[in-house]
């Protein structure tokens, strides 16, 4: 069965994350994706990031860089810029994710590459966009986390600033990447032209503080961590139990109402302190005390069970071993395995976008360096006798 991105050529010129992990996401759906290395060192993330496997490839790489192929290309040289022009011509996507400037230095710019190709969509993945007075700065996700407020609202009340354990700007930069470039894809399907995007880690982990930018404008207070708590609504948060914690998400009258009959406590339910959402929030300490005292009673598996019997959202909290053999993880096809040319068969996540007529599917592991420079050249048009002039003088490996 056809992919929904069959047919669509991705050159992805990124490195790392967030811009590999776009690409992986286009590749899982189906998209063509050649991805450029610097000849010699690939990628950053094959020898810099991540745990060695035994055949010597990083864990890190192999994690979003799946569904590509591999060409090495020394994009410093006349030629292997004219290898990059060739490629890009017939590209629908192009993504990078250098610091802005870095592009106009190489020639691969997207006014440059436009002229090649006016049809192009080009997506700059970067630490702050390509405008604004910070353009220039080094993007990371723990710079883009401390800069766009995450940072103060991680962790525990009254504890230090914390990164969150996930990188959630490199993350969603790459997801933002994927929206802006379907959304481009689309427009060109009606303007038969195409254009830039325009993507900032700063600006994706902004974007989902929702929550924390409506209580800052709403009340006027900054906003503070408030551990697993939410900052809408409670009980919304881990409660202790007799053998560890669990999370219970009554974030409505009728699950409160539920909740204080399973913890036989109606009591509560006409404590005016507890009475609405807002005298929940305002008396939240007091309410968890009042909760963990009867949940400290009883065993986390018993408690869940309970809770869902009632209809109130719970659950147990599992580290990513649980998670990864969980029975409903399974069924939902999100830990996969792969044949990769030196690692043997290795592990993978999933393709979480399930679709019913063009699913997506795990094709191929992360590519080798230049794994397959031979055969996107051949694609492109070189004879083999160009392609070992090609290799003979360093601009393609």
């Amino acid at each position: 069965m056809s992919s929904a991105l069959n047919g669509l050529r991705v050159l992805d010129v990124t490195q790392v994350m967030a811009g590999p992990f776009c690409c992986q996401l286009l590749g899982d759906l189906g998209a063509d994706v050649t991805k450029v290395e610097p000849v010699g060192t690939g990628d950053a993330a094959r020898t810099g990031m991540g745990t060695r496997l035994p055949g010597g490839e990083s864990s890190a790489f192999l994690a979003v860089n799946r569904n590509k192929r591999s060409i090495a290309i020394d994009l410093k040289s006349a030629a292997g810029r004219e290898v990059f022009y060739r490629l890009a011509s017939t590209a629908d996507v192009l993504v990078e994710n250098f610091r802005p400037g870095v592009t106009s230095r190489l020639g691969i710019d997207y006014d440059t590459i436009q002229q090649i190709n006016p049809r192009i969509v080009y997506a700059s993945i970067s630490g702050f966009g390509q405008t604004g007075p910070y353009a220039s700065r080094p993007g990371y996700d723990l710079i883009a986390q401390a800069m766009a407020g995450v940072m103060t609202v991680n962790g525990e009340p009254g504890s230090d600033p914390l990164k969150c354990g996930i990188p959630v700007a490199d993350l969603s930069a790459g997801m933002f990447g994927v929206i802006g470039i379907l959304a481009a894809h689309v427009a060109r399907e009606t303007t038969g032209v195409g254009q830039h995007v325009d993507v900032s880690l700063y600006e994706s982990a902004l974007a989902l503080s929702i929550w924390e930018t409506a209580e800052l404008w709403a009340t006027g207070d900054l906003p503070g961590p408030v551990g697993s708590a939410h900052r809408m609504s409670a009980p919304y948060q881990k409660l202790r139990t007799a053998d560890g914690h669990i999370v219970v998400g009554a974030n409505n009258q009728r699950l409160w109402g539920a909740l204080c009959s399973v913890l036989e406590r109606t009591d509560l339910e006409i404590d005016a302190r507890f009475a609405t959402n807002a005298d929940r929030m305002r008396h939240r300490d007091e309410l968890t005390v009042e909760l963990e005292s009867m949940l400290m009673k009883r065993q986390s598996d018993e408690l869940v069970a309970t809770l869902l019997d009632a209809g109130v959202p719970a659950a147990p909290i599992q580290g990513y071993r649980q998670a990864c053999d969980d029975p409903h993880t399974k069924a939902r096809n999100m830990v996969v395995t792969m044949e990769h040319p030196v690692e043997g068969e290795v592990r993978a996540l999933g393709i979480p976008v399930k679709m019913s007529v063009t699913p997506g599917a795990i094709r191929r592991p992360a590519p080798l360096l230049g794994q397959h420079t031979d055969e996107v050249l051949t694609e492109a048009g070189f004879t083999a006798e160009q392609s070992s002039d090609l290799r003979s003088t360093g601009a393609v490996a």
